[in-house]
């Protein structure tokens, strides 16, 4: 894991200004031996494109994630490669085209005239700059000349930087305020809000009883569902197994719930409507969410990993049916002393949902 002398948090405040910029609609540049001008595909509009020209100085190629792209260029999806790169023809080059390349829920360009080119250096950085930014990973992308200075007004962020993300996001994760919050059933709670240095996004613990006392109390890892958790959504269970949980952890005397701010499996909201438009056009939840751009899952459980050694856990009972979540929690040193399933019925509406939970996700039923 990378330490705040590694990677401070000014550093990680800069990579999500870089993120916040790509949301607005703003190029960023991506610095290292070849600096790398990219635009997010979904947010860009034709006064940003110009001044990605004005700057660039070249047509620009847009950089897919291998799913997407071949999924577009209607070809086998290449083995080890994280980014692909698409060139839009002089016939097709205008904004709401690259918009539509990126969102398959759009009426789509036709695929014949496009041409897969190579992609350009950064480009993996650039598609996880996107999915940090909980963008659709797709970029207008162009390397800049040796010695250009496009201006100070861009934000700048090493590539290097961006692919060290994923351990970095814990980096200075801390406790900021913890409160007693009495739940229906669980009159014995507190609730206990987490952030990192150089980040805006927080998690929760909700801590029934006094799991620090226990051996080995209970712990579930869930992710933040708005539709399921709120909403009372019948396409998942996720409201169910949070519910549930709670109630499981009261009779149980004490527990743990990690509520990670990592929805749909780490893609965000919106991307998860997109991808519940994508299923009721007949893909299942795993590949709607690969046309998308995006991989089965991509959350980081290193987080709540974190959360747990800070409320002074180390070993557990994992209430769970995700042997993923058994295994991460192995490999971030968190002694698992046993699995306690937690199942729900299917409601005539989740079928499906769970039947690919259990078939392609491999989460066990007993």
């Amino acid at each position: 894991m990378l330490n705040n002398a590694n990677f401070n948090r000014k550093r990680l405040r800069q990579l999500h200004r870089a993120a916040s910029e790509l949301r607005r609609g703003v190029p960023v540049i991506l610095t290292g031996d070849t600096p790398l001008l990219i635009l997010a595909a979904e947010t860009a509009g034709p006064d940003a494109l110009a001044e990605f020209e004005s700057i660039a100085r070249v047509r620009p190629v847009l950089i897919l994630a291998p799913t997407r792209a071949s999924a577009i260029l209607r070809s086998p999806m290449p083995v080890g490669v994280s980014a692909m790169a698409v060139a839009v023809p002089d016939s097709l080059y205008r904004i709401e085209v690259y918009g539509a390349l990126a969102d398959p829920m759009m009426k789509q360009p036709p695929g014949g005239a496009l041409e897969a080119v190579a992609a350009p250096i950064f480009a993996d950085a650039a598609i996880s700059l996107a999915k940090i930014g909980r963008l659709l990973p797709a970029l207008l992308a162009a390397p800049l000349p040796f010695g250009q200075t496009p201006g100070d007004d861009l934000i700048e962020v090493p590539a290097a930087d961006i692919v060290a993300y994923a351990d970095s996001e814990v980096a200075g994760l801390r406790q900021i305020v913890s409160a007693d919050v009495p739940l229906s059933g669980a009159p014995d709670s507190r609730v206990v809000a987490f952030r990192s240095d150089g980040s805006a996004i927080e998690h929760l613990a909700i801590v029934v009883g006094r799991p620090e006392l226990h051996e080995s109390p209970l712990v579930r890892i869930h992710s933040e569902c708005f539709t399921g958790d709120l909403l009372g959504s019948m396409r998942c269970d996720c409201g169910e197994q949070l519910r549930g949980a709670i109630r499981r952890m009261a009779d149980d005397g004490a527990g743990i719930l990690l509520y990670l701010a990592q929805e749909g499996r780490g893609i965000g909201l919106v991307n998860k409507l997109r991808a519940y438009g994508l299923q009721d056009r007949g893909l299942d939840t795993m590949d709607a969410n690969r046309v998308l751009g995006w991989e089965a899952d991509e959350r980081n459980f290193l987080i709540g990993a974190t959360m747990l050694r800070l409320l002074g856990v180390k070993r557990v009972r994992l209430l769970t049916n995700n042997p993923d979540k058994l295994d991460a929690m192995i490999a971030c040193g968190i002694e698992v002393a046993g699995r306690e399933p937690h199942l729900f019925a299917p409601n005539g509406v989740n079928d499906e949902y769970l039947a690919t939970k259990a078939t392609r996700f491999g989460h066990m039923l007993d």
